[in-house]
């Protein structure tokens, strides 16, 4: 389908088990490109970027096979890759069809969740996590020579890198990060001192939240070049974020530079938003800074912010057209940035 026209962005409330209650009215809703972007399969967790004017878009592929829902995310039980394309607004967006399989992932067993790219030179890479035969979620790296795959899986994880939700920032200087972390089905809460425990530990309501993992990758972006460290949110007087905090960290995260700061965007879980904070560096640590997208139909919510043709977009996901939290929608929406790298969605 193409790539434009306008439609809602629903509101709804949810359950954490995944049922739909009916979406909510809550006045004007921002304006949005045409979605989905494709309707063949189901597609959540979009990464964008853009190479060579053409926006590439890395999505899950949602698929149901009749998992159970429960607490560790069963039901979103994906098992390849597609890569999206789209050479401009008008133009049809293309599927590449699949990129990568778990079956041909020698470490993994299964959930393929949401991945993310990068380029080095000629060689394009795709970060991806999936639990290993022992049921814990790793990082992964694969390679293409094409930026639709298919890729070719190293055949062991990153060493260091855990949970879920890889996302790859590549600075001006040509550092490139990996910043990764999901709370619940995601596992984060049971790691300590980068050691796997099996425990699930949350800290107290008004300790600092659980934060999400960053580290500077190595030239080859094969492995880290560094222990990961945390990355701390703080309030506007540089306090962090506590785990009662409506905005804490959930899972999602994205680093962009916009207006010449870094932006760390993530899903703040419960509240079903995505929201963002900036910073001075990538490694943060980043001040709150406000909603960009409020909730959409389904429980999850997962996006990525580009820049394309000098416009700012905001990809985002949502289950409008099942109905079902794990059967999703990858969609687009217009971006106002300010020069201070604020952000908002474009109405109209």
């Amino acid at each position: 389908m193409h790539a434009r026209g306008a439609t809602a962005v629903a509101t709804p409330t949810t359950t954490h088990d995944g049922r739909l209650v009916a979406p909510l009215d809550h006045g004007e809703e921002p304006a949005a490109l045409a979605g989905p972007l494709v309707d063949g399969i189901w597609t959540a967790d979009p990464s964008g970027h853009v190479w060579d004017g053409t926006l590439w878009i890395y999505p899950s592929h949602d698929e149901d096979t009749g998992a159970a829902a429960d607490d560790e995310g069963s039901h979103y039980d994906m098992r390849d890759y597609h890569v999206l394309s789209l050479a401009s607004l008008d133009s049809e967006v293309v599927d590449h069809g699949v990129a990568l399989a778990v079956e041909d992932v020698p470490w993994a067993s299964r959930q393929l969740w949401a991945p993310d790219a990068a380029r080095r030179g000629d060689t394009y890479y795709l970060f991806f996590p999936a639990k290993d035969h022992e049921g814990v979620f790793r990082i992964g790296v694969a390679t293409s020579a094409h930026p639709g795959g298919p890729f070719e899986a190293q055949p062991e994880p990153i060493a260091g890198a855990y949970s879920i939700d890889p996302a790859v920032f590549t600075d001006d200087d040509g550092s490139s990060y990996l910043v990764t972390g999901g709370i619940l089905g995601g596992q984060l809460q049971r790691w300590r001192d980068d050691e796997y425990t099996g425990v699930d530990a949350y800290p107290a309501l008004d300790e600092p939240a659980l934060a999400p993992r960053i580290a500077r990758l190595s030239d080859d972006l094969l492995s880290l070049a560094e222990p990961t460290r945390p990355v701390v949110l703080v309030d506007d007087e540089g306090r962090p974020l506590a785990a009662r905090d409506v905005n804490r960290f959930f899972e999602g995260a994205w680093i962009a530079k916009v207006a010449g700061r870094y932006v760390f965007m993530y899903s703040n879980g419960d509240s079903h938003q995505l929201v963002y904070a900036t910073g001075d560096s990538p490694y943060g640590p980043y001040t709150y800074s406000g909603v960009l997208l409020g909730p959409v139909t389904g429980w999850t919510t997962h996006g990525s912010i580009v820049e394309w043709g000098g416009e700012w977009y905001l990809l985002y996901h949502d289950a409008e057209r099942s109905g079902r939290d794990h059967l999703r929608s990858v969609r687009m929406a217009r971006l106002e940035v300010d020069d201070d790298g604020s952000m908002r969605l474009a109405h109209g």
